[in-house]
């Protein structure tokens, strides 16, 4: 079979060579997007706040072999400063509206992202997932159901790899399955100063809204803000495109409605209230009223995970087959970070669900595993403050956890939290300390025979670490730690 000739790419790499292209930030996820622009001939400077020796320490950044390519680097704290370039690729974190990218695209800059480019390039079909919570979970079970199938599947976007510079090795048969964040959706198809772009293309062929809740309002302006970007997943989706989303939350309803009225396909799921397309209760998946698959198939517990396979199914059921679904649910053991199991302990079980950085992720985390009539969760919470409340977290806490053991800058904040819970009593003990480590081990310690030590912030990790994978990775090897140590003694 002839390879296929992406021509969209080949008039990109002819309108972009000898062009000036800035790159902000200078992460581990933009190093392939100035690597893919140096092949295409453009020019490149590297720009981030991090001083240069700060960015040498990051072991998967050659910073002088980068330089004998070409690229510049400006950094520290005047990284912004002159931003001349034609072309500004924009890191999600930083806002377009900041004052110097805001003055750059006045002076001319065509200001863009990594994301948006791949969007106007990609031949593939595209799945896009967002959502508050179970967007990651979902993007991987969308992913692994189409793998299953035999479907050749790029996974990425804010999972995995960049895949602006896998492009070119995509087909129209092919199939991008990516996860899109907040962050991201806030800038596709608008300019820095608000106005709406004329996108040369339409995406996702399907889109996915798992959930919307509060959360990022550190970032976002406002709540109003936040929930508006997650609308991006389907402003721009061509007429009959199928739209997948949650029938229990008031946001995502609303969404539907909005996205019957653009002409789109859309679906429905929820595990709360009797939908026409999926629906589960607390032993079967029902499609179309009918059982498709039965809560014991599926190996991930709980109720959220049956939403997200719920999501993942609706979305690509016109590619997979009923067997490939019943295969991913039986082998399928989860995503890292997400209730991964770690160790047992003397009897009690760690897991480590570091993805937890909201309340309502908290929520679903705590609330998978069966009441009984003894209190057996042990919490390690708190981390970075958002400014997202915390007292929806407070009643499911006092009605699952023994003991609580907080750090972090939101620890005082899930402290009010849970002391103000209606059903709070002296059968959920809280415990307040100044450092991770002494949190765990404390909590390793108060902990018996049957518990479940769950690591679950309900917090961002930017207090104490660079992401939540590292914050994840941390409480694993603590863990072990401490297995060992149960072992010599």
């Amino acid at each position: 079979m002839e390879k296929y000739i992406n021509t969209k790419l080949e008039a990109y790499a002819e309108y972009i060579r000898g062009k000036n292209c800035a790159v902000l930030g200078v992460g581990i996820s933009n190093i392939p997007l100035i690597k893919f622009l140096l092949s295409l001939g453009a020019k490149v400077t590297a720009r981030d706040k991090k001083p240069l020796g700060e960015l040498r320490e990051n072991p998967g950044l050659d910073i002088d072999t980068l330089k004998s390519a070409g690229v510049e680097f400006i950094t520290g704290e005047g990284y912004l400063d002159d931003l001349c370039e034609d072309i500004i690729f924009k890191t999600p974190g930083l806002r377009g509206d900041n004052e110097k990218i805001l003055e750059a695209y006045k002076n001319g800059a065509c200001v863009t992202s990594e994301m948006e480019v791949f969007l106007s390039l990609c031949p593939s079909k595209i799945i896009a997932v967002t959502g508050s919570d179970g967007k990651t979970t979902t993007t991987t079970l969308c992913a692994k159901l189409l793998e299953q199938a035999g479907k050749n599947v790029f996974l990425g976007g804010n999972i995995g790899k960049p895949l602006l510079c896998e492009v070119g090795n995509m087909a129209p048969s092919d199939f991008a399955v990516l996860e899109l964040s907040s962050f991201q959706l806030h800038s596709i198809g608008y300019n820095p100063d608000g106005t709406e772009k004329t996108l040369g293309f339409s995406f996702p062929d399907v889109g996915i809204v798992t959930n919307v809740s509060p959360n990022h309002l550190d970032w976002h302006t406002d709540y109003q803000e936040y929930a508006e970007s997650k609308k991006v997943i389907f402003k721009y989706m061509r007429h009959g495109g199928r739209f997948v989303t949650n029938a229990a939350n008031e946001i995502t309803c609303g969404f539907a409605e909005e996205a019957k009225v653009r002409g789109l396909c859309v679906h429905m799921f929820s595990s709360r209230v009797a939908t026409d397309n999926y629906y589960a209760d607390g032993e079967n998946i029902y499609k179309n009223g009918v059982s498709f698959l039965s809560r014991a198939e599926i190996k991930l517990p709980g109720t959220h995970n049956t939403e997200n396979y719920m999501a993942a199914i609706c979305a690509t059921e016109e590619f997979v087959g009923a067997d490939d679904v019943k295969h991913v649910a039986a082998t399928f053991g989860g995503v890292e970070h997400r209730l991964e199991y770690v160790a047992t302990i003397d009897g009690a079980m760690f897991y480590n669900s570091s993805i937890d950085s909201s309340p309502s992720r908290t929520i679903a985390a705590i609330t998978s595993f069966p009441k009984t009539g003894s209190k057996k969760l042990i919490l390690i919470m708190g981390g970075y403050d958002k400014n997202i409340p915390y007292a929806p977290v407070g009643e499911p806490v006092c009605d699952m956890a023994r003991a609580v053991f907080l750090c972090g800058a939101t620890a005082q904040k899930i402290k009010e939290a849970i002391e103000s819970a209606k059903n709070f009593d002296n059968t959920t003990e809280i415990f307040t300390f100044t450092d991770f480590r002494s949190a765990v081990c404390a909590a390793k310690e108060f902990s018996h025979s049957g518990d479940k030590v769950i690591l679950t912030p309900a917090s961002a990790s930017f207090d104490m670490f660079r992401n939540f994978e590292e914050r994840g990775r941390v409480f694993r090897n603590i863990v072990h730690e401490l297995c060992a140590e149960g072992e010599t003694k």
